[in-house]
Order: structure tokens, then C-alpha cells, then sequence
């Protein structure tokens, strides 16, 4: 049987775009993946890939090649995975990236879950709303909100977030309650990741252009500050369960909310996760198949 070595380097490169990018995924040295590579190809007898200063692509033997062992290095993959889920606990260090409530109060303690039925792994949550670089920071997966961009990473739906708008009394009070949402207009809105506000109108989704004295990228912020009657607030309903039922907030244009947006679990190419990590993702998506704001 010929010589495996070097196909799985291959294979991540081709998938990465890059030796330094495929290093990272496999967790190894750049040469080490450039000289696996490189003896793949003397052994082949052709050149996989075509290098440059800048890019590296796939020459079409390449191509050819990567079709014909992809779905090698899953099977193989898939093959060790199930040997070390019945022989090994997880070890080493989980790292996910999230921000916002829902992360705070729904996903972290799943994540504690998990992690008490893995005695010897470490999770490291870093709270943080920036858009952080999975592979250059060494995160494993990050939980995003809304309509994600075109960045070449995977994602998986973890929850749908349906809408909800909301007032304190004492505003309410002062400013009167919006019976449309064309008349938040007169009204002070807080904002929070922007201020075009969609809502279901007439059976379409219509967008409101919003202003008001506060704004924040904090869903907590948001919250305090709409629980203190500076303006209408509009985030997913779970943004506000603890306060509606602490009788802080009042629901205000219920017949007009969107179905809003969803969570997602974004990461690189499943096949170079560690273990721990494709296992996690699996746990979280398990927990949230029937969840409901």
C-alpha cells in the first residue's frame, strides 16, 4: 500500500489556502506541513500545488487529487474519533468566543454542563462583541447573532430569536405607548447594534429608522437603561425575561414583532477541530434543538 504521509497535510492546505493556515488547524510547525507536502509530491511524481509569495493553489492534478482524498481524511477522522470518545476523556483547553446576554445566560451553563462531564477539560469563554480571528487567536468556535458575513467560516443555527419591544411604566407614562411602529419616530429608542428596527407589517417586514439619547453594543446596558425610562428598547425576547417578570418592562407593539434573527456557531472546517471542540458544538446544537425564546 503506498504511503499516506503527508495527505492529511495536503488535504488542510488545499481546504486553508495557506501551509501557515494548515499549520495552525493541525496544531504543528509550517515547514513540517511544507515537507510533508513536498514528499507527497516527489512520491506522486507531479506538483499538487502551485506556490507563489502570496497564494497557493491547487495545480489541477491538485485538484483531482483533493476530490479523491477529502472524504479519505473524514473517514479516517471520523474512525479515531470514536476510538477516543470510548477510550479517553476530553483534556486540554475548550476556547469559545461569545457576547450578549443569550450567550451569558443560556450557553455558558450548557457549557458548564459539558464540562462536568469532562472532569480533565478546561473551557475558556472570552466575552467579547469584536470579530475575532478564529485561527490567529486560537479559538475553537464562537457564538454569533444575526446575518453573518461571507467570511469562508462554517456555521451551524443554534436558536432562532424572535423580537420583543419593550418600555419601562414610568416612560410609558410620561411619553405615552406607541400603538405602530412608524410612531416610535416621536419617541426616544435605545439603540443597540444599529438603528434600522424591523418589524412585521401588513405581512411584510418593514424597516423603522430609530433615534433616541442612549445607545450601547451592551445588551445589558440596553436593558438598564430602558428599566430606567430612557426610551423603547427592541432585542430578542430572552434580552428581557429577568425584567418582565420582575415587572420593569412592559411589552409595547406585540402584533408587529419580527421573527427576528438567529444564534450561530461559527468555525473553521470541522474536519481540523480538535475533539473536544466538535463534540461541544455537537452538545450545544443537541440542547438548542427545541429551544423557544
Amino acid at each position: 500500500m503506498e504511503n499516506f504521509d503527508g495527505v492529511v497535510e495536503f488535504v488542510a492546505v488545499a481546504e486553508c489556502q495557506g501551509f501557515s493556515a494548515a499549520a495552525k488547524q493541525l496544531g504543528c510547525s509550517t515547514s513540517h506541513v511544507s515537507r510533508q507536502v513536498s514528499r507527497l509530491e516527489e512520491r506522486l511524481g507531479c506538483a499538487l500545488m502551485a506556490r507563489t509569495t502570496r497564494l497557493v493553489s491547487l495545480t489541477q492534478a491538485g485538484a483531482v487529487y483533493y476530490q479523491r482524498c477529502k472524504d479519505l481524511v473524514v473517514g479516517l477522522q471520523q474512525a479515531n474519533e470514536q476510538v477516543s470518545q470510548q477510550q479517553f476523556q476530553l483534556s486540554g483547553t475548550l476556547r469559545v468566543s461569545c457576547a450578549g446576554i443569550f450567550a451569558e445566560q443560556y450557553v455558558a451553563p450548557v457549557l458548564m454542563d459539558f464540562g462536568l462531564e469532562h472532569p480533565e477539560l478546561k473551557v475558556d469563554m472570552d466575552f467579547n462583541s469584536r470579530m475575532v480571528n478564529l485561527v490567529e487567536e486560537g479559538i475553537n468556535f464562537a457564538i454569533r447573532y444575526g446575518r453573518l458575513e461571507d467570511s469562508g467560516l462554517v456555521a451551524r443555527k443554534l436558536a432562532d430569536r424572535h423580537m420583543m419591544a419593550v418600555a419601562s411604566h414610568d416612560y410609558l407614562e410620561e411619553n405615552g405607548t406607541p400603538e405602530h411602529p412608524t410612531q416610535l419616530k416621536a419617541h426616544s429608542c435605545i439603540v443597540a447594534n444599529n438603528d434600522q428596527w424591523v418589524f412585521d407589517m401588513e405581512g411584510e417586514q418593514q424597516t423603522i429608522k430609530v433615534s433616541g439619547r442612549w445607545r450601547s453594543n451592551n445588551a445589558h446596558a440596553v436593558v438598564h437603561a430602558c428599566e430606567r425610562g430612557l426610551g423603547v428598547a427592541y432585542m430578542p425576547k430572552s434580552s428581557f425575561s429577568g425584567s418582565i417578570k420582575q415587572g420593569l418592562l412592559k411589552p409595547i407593539l406585540e402584533p408587529f414583532w419580527s421573527r427576528g434573527a438567529s444564534s450561530w456557531i461559527v468555525y473553521q472546517n470541522r474536519r481540523f477541530l480538535p475533539l473536544r471542540a466538535r463534540m461541544a458544538i455537537d452538545y450545544l446544537v443537541e440542547y438548542f434543538s427545541d429551544w423557544g425564546e
